[in-house]
């Protein structure tokens, strides 16, 4: 097993500033100094730091839900699983649970943590927890979707055929898929 360092310091940042902005995130250049006094700039997108869940649901045995929702940034519609941010005041259990109603129909009896998950964390500070779902019982809640999901029950039995779908290629979705399985072979 390779030798990681964990002493090493971080860089000091000797100044922050917020360069742009948009409605969902802001840009953040940050002047930096390294261990080894070498100095340089990076920027970041600043999330909201509430963080958010990504909800694995099992409906029965090893068959789970997925929803169909547009994804803007590459203009198709895609298959993955419910998500959504943390609100003010909330567990990432309490928001799986909403987000699972408000995007499956389904409320959960049994939610489990299963790993903390960052998306491109040399350019964004947010954290997605993976969370499993079980103990199903349907239940809507209205949610901020612009247009109803599709909600489609898939067995863990066909994973490669999900795998090798172009419209399952969210790498959250496949980093829960596995932890999913892992799980499942668990029980």
């Amino acid at each position: 097993m390779p030798k990681i360092d964990p002493n090493k310091p971080l860089p000091t940042i000797h100044q922050s500033e917020i360069v742009a902005r948009s409605g969902l995130f802001k840009v953040e250049r940050l002047d930096l100094e390294f261990s080894n006094g070498e100095q340089r700039q990076y920027e970041r997108m600043k999330g909201t730091g509430r963080g958010a869940v990504m909800i694995v649901p099992f409906i029965e045995g090893d068959t789970f839900l997925l929803v169909r929702e547009y994804a803007a940034g590459t203009h198709s519609y895609q298959l993955g699983f419910p998500k959504g941010l943390i609100d003010p005041g909330e567990t990432a259990l309490d928001a799986a649970n909403r987000e699972l109603m408000e995007e499956a129909g389904y409320g959960a009896n049994n939610l489990q943590q299963m790993h903390s998950v960052s998306m491109a964390p040399a350019f964004f500070n947010a954290q997605m927890e993976i969370i499993i779902a079980s103990d199903l019982y349907e239940k809507k809640l209205p949610g901020d979707e612009p247009e109803p999901m599709e909600v489609i029950p898939w067995s863990m039995r066909n994973m490669d055929a999900l795998l090798a779908r172009e419209d399952f290629s969210e790498a959250r979705s496949i980093a829960a898929l596995f932890f999913a399985e892992r799980w499942l072979r668990g029980q």
